[in-house]
């Protein structure tokens, strides 16, 4: 995943309708992120400038962002040069990942002059650079020393030099001739990392469909044949003219779990039906929404890092409880045999004396018959080490029952963390994490909150639309499980839940119609993508009516007991429950 040079060209020609505009607002979300208020005669923009390592980008943005209380510096001293400057241009030197946003604004006596604000989109090497008229570093929102980087220190009052590069080929102006030369010094190399290093302003996904349009595999340069390289020349004029002709398609890449994983300006396909393709309208709005989601979902798991460590050590725990008291009970399963010692005992008290070690006699309660050898306590009377067999007897007797009762409650308490953190695994929101948070304090196994503190109000469930215009709800959270199943759905609606295994409750909204079995498919498989077996080819589903399926009295949230059922089995289908969600 790379904003590649090309890319960056494609969204410099969309913010050309900013040049012109003044600068309204400045602000500095985070120690890496710069956002623009522009405000031209059309309306007001903002310009979103990020220089971190794995999410540098410059793009408009909708998307409301908390700032700070307090301004950092870098941002004050912006506000300081820039507010109310005027953008005279955008700037970029070919498919350069540096975009060049020139202000004409008034200095502390009035006069006008020229600021130029640098935008580097280089992994992580990216920064935010504003220069004055003559060329030097005002500041920078990442600082570089020398110890830093001997090559470019970046500090103000320097000269703003450019990044070393290397040459490359520009794609809108390719000579065939030359990029068979360039491509040559990497022989040895893989045909689609050689493109990325000769060719201006590519990132790894535009190579690697080049490759698969040209040669079908990835391959050395010296491997690749003279009809691969013609068609590998062919492909690559036709996206040059596309290029020129302002022909471009900007489309994400998700896997088959719908997460995110690239973006281009052209058709990807070398995947096949590995990846979802989704086009969108512009080049910012794709940034915008990719940069988002995936933002937001990464500050989820970092919100939600101490509740995953909690419940998988809980986890872990309950299950060694479980499983040492099953161990337990196992030995107990040996408790006759004390009984029969004891009852030996009694029968041949002639025979036994005190000081005895051991006593051999006719084991009568054996059906093979023969002879049994019984330890005995040299230091007990006869009696005494019979009533010691019996003693053992019953205490294991009572073991046993109390085990039954401590495996079975361990199991429902595993269950129970299972299908919370199985939540927390597909929680989107905070709103989701926070209910987890309350819920799991209501089950005493966090503090609870202080009353100051404000419980985000819980989502509404995942809403569904059948192919057949059923509405399919399926619960977020254990709480909104048990509100969904028990309070807001009608005795004649269908419920569906994976068999045995962890996952949110799902409601078919019937309203008193029988739905086609096509309907109740789609609904188990939506049932199976949001349990904890999502990743498998084939997951059994139970369902039955609303009406019967009860609570226990005590069950922890979500925990059920159900009749009636019916079970098929469906394998789960993400791209489906994408389609299908409202």
């Amino acid at each position: 995943m790379a904003l590649d040079g090309i890319y960056l060209s494609l969204v410099r020609k969309e913010l050309s309708p900013l040049i012109g505009g003044r600068v309204d607002k400045i602000h500095q979300p985070t120690k890496e992120e710069l956002i623009i208020g522009i405000r031209t005669r059309e309306g007001g923009y903002r310009l979103l400038l990020n220089s971190a390592a794995g999410t540098a980008r410059v793009h408009l943005t909708r998307e409301n962002i908390e700032n700070p209380k307090t301004p950092p510096m870098f941002c004050m001293l912006m506000r300081k040069r820039l507010s109310s400057g005027k953008l005279v241009d955008i700037r970029q030197d070919g498919f350069e990942r540096i975009l060049y946003f020139d202000f004409d604004s008034a200095n502390e006596l009035g006069d006008i002059e020229r600021l130029t604000i640098a935008a580097e989109i280089m992994g992580r090497r990216s920064n935010i650079i504003l220069i004055d008229g003559e060329g030097k570093m005002i500041d920078s929102i990442k600082r570089v020393n020398p110890e830093m980087s001997s090559v470019r220190p970046v500090l103000p009052g320097m000269d703003y030099t450019l990044p070393p590069k290397s040459p490359r080929a520009n794609l809108e102006e390719l000579d065939f001739g030359v990029l068979r030369k360039m491509l040559a010094m990497y022989e040895r190399k893989r045909l689609s990392n050689a493109l990325v290093q000769t060719l201006e302003g590519i990132s790894p996904v535009f190579a690697d469909e080049a490759v698969w349009r040209a040669c079908g595999e990835d391959k050395a340069v010296c491997d690749v044949s003279e009809e691969e390289f013609t068609r590998l020349e062919n492909w690559l004029k036709a996206e040059s003219d596309k290029l020129r002709g302002g022909e471009h398609r900007y489309i994400t890449l998700s896997d088959e779990e719908c997460r995110l994983k690239d973006f281009c300006f052209t058709d990807i396909a070398h995947f096949g039906s590995l990846m979802q393709i989704k086009e969108h309208e512009s080049a910012c709005e794709l940034l915008d929404s990719f940069y988002s989601q995936r933002g937001r979902l990464d500050r989820i798991k970092q919100k939600a890092q101490d509740l995953f460590r909690l419940l998988t050590s809980l986890s872990e725990r309950t299950a060694r409880r479980t499983a040492n008291q099953r161990q337990e009970l196992a030995e107990c399963a040996d408790r006759e045999s004390l009984k029969i010692k004891g009852d030996l005992i009694m029968t041949n008290l002639y025979a036994v004396q005190k000081g005895m070690t051991s006593l051999r006699c006719e084991n009568f309660y054996s059906e093979q018959g023969g002879e049994i050898e019984i330890p005995l306590d040299p230091r007990l009377t006869p009696s005494q080490n019979a009533q010691r067999y019996y003693k053992e007897y019953k205490k294991a007797d009572t073991a046993e029952k109390k085990l039954v009762e401590l495996i079975a409650q361990g199991e429902r308490e595993q269950q129970y963390i299972d299908s919370v953190l199985d939540s927390l695994t597909r929680a989107d929101s905070e709103a989701d994490i926070s209910q987890l948070r309350e819920e799991l304090a209501e089950q005493g196994y966090i503090k609870k909150r202080s009353l100051k503190a404000k419980t985000m109000k819980s989502l509404p469930p995942l809403k569904f639309v059948s192919d057949d215009g059923y509405t399919i709800l399926v619960g977020r959270h254990n709480r909104q499980n048990d509100r969904l199943t028990l309070k807001d759905s009608q005795k004649t609606d269908i419920w569906l839940h994976t068999q045995n295994i962890t996952g949110s409750h799902t409601v078919i909204c019937t309203n008193g119609t029988e739905p086609p079995f096509s309907t109740i498919e789609q609904a188990a498989r939506i049932a199976a993508y949001h349990s904890k077996a999502r990743e498998s080819s084939q997951v059994p589903e139970d369902y039955t009516l609303i009406k019967y399926v009860k609570k226990p009295v005590g069950a922890k949230p979500g925990m059920v007991i159900f009749t009636n059922q019916k079970t098929l089995y469906v394998k789960p289908d993400a791209a489906e429950a994408e389609r299908l969600k409202k």
